[in-house]
């Protein structure tokens, strides 16, 4: 019989995940107890540690449902998501980088033509993104799919609210010369959620709880690599601070004040607008 130790647990609790039947399953597995065990040792865990933290994760998972995703709220404030976003899409230099996911998209969102408006009567100045969709080399990339979603003026996404309808999302073609026009609301910076397990721990810390202005896009196409990315606004709060570290200098563009007049879908406004303009490089798949 071999007697359990503090000088044996971790090779022992290794031993018995590297059982796993798939490889990549034992790997995974094996460098999860190491390093959590690791992590105690160094940090000499507590038992009122270690069961605060098993509490946060139940109250984590308690609070999550088919609309809130506070675990993956959690991962974005770590770092963790920008980190793993980062070692999975080493795209070509020009091509449009990735950023995170964030814990409120929603499949399903309702197609729109060129310019259609997303923000469906919900207050705030209008706002068009235009521009093309093109891969490495210049060339267009006809019918890719861009599917958008932002916050509203109050910084509230769809997820966050009891509505029936789908609300400043929707998805968009573009043409047969890669362009592409979405008419929505202009962002607003806002905060993370902050009534719920990530919020409380967050408030425990001098880290600001913000996000600059940005809307979410994610694109996809044949024969292309899937892009998660946002466009933030240039000058906008919050860009050196952004709570989950999606801030890339690329994705950074000029949010040009517009009077009434024609705007970029071939109509006109009869209030002021505002137009930003971005190309979307993508980049192609790796040969099978």
């Amino acid at each position: 019989m071999q007697l359990v130790t503090e000088d044996n647990i971790t090779a022992l609790a290794e031993q018995r995940w590297a059982t796993a039947k798939d490889p990549r399953t034992a790997l995974l597995m094996t460098a999860l107890v190491r390093h959590l065990h690791d992590f105690a040792r160094e940090v000499r865990l507590t038992e009122a540690e270690w069961m605060a933290a098993v509490q946060w994760l139940t109250a984590t998972g308690q609070i999550s449902d088919e609309k809130r995703e506070e675990f993956i709220l959690a991962s974005d404030v770590l770092g963790l998501s920008m980190l793993v976003v980062q070692m999975n899409h080493r795209f070509e230099e020009g091509a449009t980088p990735a950023t995170v996911l964030g814990p409120f998209h929603i499949d399903g969102s309702p197609e729109l033509g060129f310019g259609g408006d997303m923000s469906d009567d919900v207050d705030g100045t209008p706002l068009y993104f235009t521009g093309t969709v093109r891969s490495l080399d210049g060339t267009p990339v006809a019918g890719a799919v861009l599917d958008v979603w932002q916050a509203d003026a109050e910084g509230a996404y769809e997820a966050q609210l009891d509505v029936d309808e789908a609300r400043l999302r929707a998805k968009y073609h573009a043409e047969p010369d890669g362009t592409y026009c979405v008419r929505t609301i202009t962002p607003k910076g806002y905060s993370i959620p902050m009534d719920g397990p990530v919020g409380a721990l967050i408030g425990q810390t001098g880290i600001s709880h913000f996000r600059p202005a940005h809307v979410h896009f994610l694109l996809t196409a044949e024969g292309f690599e899937p892009l998660i990315t946002h466009l933030f606004e240039e000058g906008a709060e919050y860009l050196d601070s952004d709570v989950v570290f999606g801030t890339k200098q690329e994705l950074v563009v000029s949010f040009e004040q517009h009077a009434p007049g024609p705007t970029p879908d071939g109509g006109s406004s009869a209030v002021p607008w505002v137009l930003a303009v971005y190309d979307f490089v993508l980049q192609p798949c790796a040969p099978q």
